[in-house]
């Protein structure tokens, strides 16, 4: 089964988005490089892996280096050369908490090993390899804004059937299509989970802000193409158009937390209402991981107007689809599926939006399925998208 058991789980309040550029050029296994093909290898990681004042490991074995603040990839980003952080750009946490309908009641885990984290001044940035490069290559084209059974709002859990959607499957609840509201922020308290999945196949748990063809979404996800593992990471990833970038390997997200990588848990997003970042948020104290700056955007530079929670897989044609969350469907318990709770958004003035009118809809109601209900625990009511299911193969 799962390389977690079923009740093995991390709660995080998350909330938005990310980084990176890739070309989609595919490699299938080992592949012989030129002497010029390496040495570009080369230039990339020179432009990526910035000198580091400290290198540090995690107890899971991955290795960050300590690099100046100013001095980090989001930088090199042509929009950035001359921008500047300071305290005033920081979100006001006193209207976050207030609008936030949950609280992670676990605080975050120290990851490092026995060297602590980085110093000041100074942010946690993952050493990236030749290897990572060669593989992210082989990245699927980026997930669609807009997928084809959107035309038109419908409750569909019941009774849709299988739609293709350009390798991903999704099992999420949404806001309303017509909506006219203009969001500045969401966020969610997700269970974690380690689905098997196999070559280029993905599964994660996300929520994803849209205007057009611009994305943000943030959560956890096992990603073998990515990563080079099966391990359940946390990511963050942002998209223009075609192009998608995942957490630092290209220039767009600002790192301001010199203890939190990216790899970490996530809280809350939001976007400061003076300055118009978005902002990255996690674990109980809402701890500020860093945030996209608004000039990098062209859609969402002032808000979004679509938010969505739930699971999302990937398999390329031909390959099987692979378990999304628990890797069962939900039977409405929060002990055994997959979750996210305690969903939040925003409007344009950063006060909270009543959650009502939400869609909700699988891409393959034979291999996932989602639900959208209040659950009593103890002597409080939760609301909770429950999601998840064995994909292609048969559940035991």
């Amino acid at each position: 089964m799962n390389n977690l058991k079923m009740n093995q789980r991390i709660g995080r309040q998350i909330l938005l988005v990310l980084c990176l550029f890739l070309s989609y050029n595919g490699v299938e296994g080992e592949e012989e490089f030129s002497k010029l093909e390496d040495r570009e290898l080369e230039k990339q990681l020179k432009l990526l892996n910035k000198p580091a004042i400290k290198t540090i490991k995690t107890k899971y074995g991955d290795t960050y280096d300590c690099v100046d603040f100013y001095k980090q990839h989001v930088f090199d980003h042509p929009l950035l050369k001359d921008h500047n952080f300071h305290p005033k750009m920081e979100p006001t946490l006193s209207m976050i908490k207030q609008n936030s309908y949950d609280s992670a009641t676990n605080s975050l885990l120290t990851i490092w090993s026995k060297d602590g984290g980085c110093p000041s001044g100074t942010v946690p940035i993952k050493k990236i390899t030749k290897d990572d490069l060669i593989r992210q290559r082989d990245l699927p084209s980026p997930e669609p804004a807009i997928f084809d059974n959107e035309s038109s709002n419908y409750n569909c859990e019941q009774k849709a059937s299988y739609m293709p959607s350009y390798g991903y499957k999704r099992a999420i609840v949404r806001t309303p299509k017509e909506s006219t509201t203009k969001y500045t922020g969401a966020g969610m308290t997700t269970s974690l989970f380690n689905p098997h999945v196999e070559g280029k196949q993905s599964s994660a748990s996300r929520i994803r802000i849209v205007k057009g063809s611009e994305i943000l979404q943030v959560g956890w996800r096992v990603d073998p193409t990515l990563y080079g593992d099966n391990k359940t990471r946390l990511f963050i990833h942002y998209q223009i158009g075609e192009t998608q970038c995942f957490n630092t390997l290209c220039p767009g997200f600002v790192q301001v937390n010199p203890d939190i990588p990216l790899d970490s848990s996530f809280e809350h997003i939001t976007q400061h209402q003076a300055y118009g970042h978005w902002w990255l948020l996690l674990g109980q104290k809402y701890d500020l991981v860093g945030y996209w700056p608004n000039i990098i955007f062209t859609e969402l530079a002032q808000f979004a107007t679509k938010i969505e929670w739930g699971g999302s897989v990937y398999n390329p044609p031909g390959v099987p689809e692979p378990p999304m969350g628990s890797s069962y469907f939900p039977i409405e318990n929060s002990s055994f599926d997959g979750y996210c709770r305690g969903i939040t958004f925003s409007n344009e003035e950063g006060n909270s939006v009543g959650i009502h009118n939400i869609f909700w809809y699988t891409d393959n109601i034979f291999a996932y399925k989602v639900l959208f209900k209040y659950l009593l625990e103890g002597s409080n009511n939760f609301l909770y998208v429950l999601y998840g299911g064995p994909g292609n193969k048969a559940q035991v």
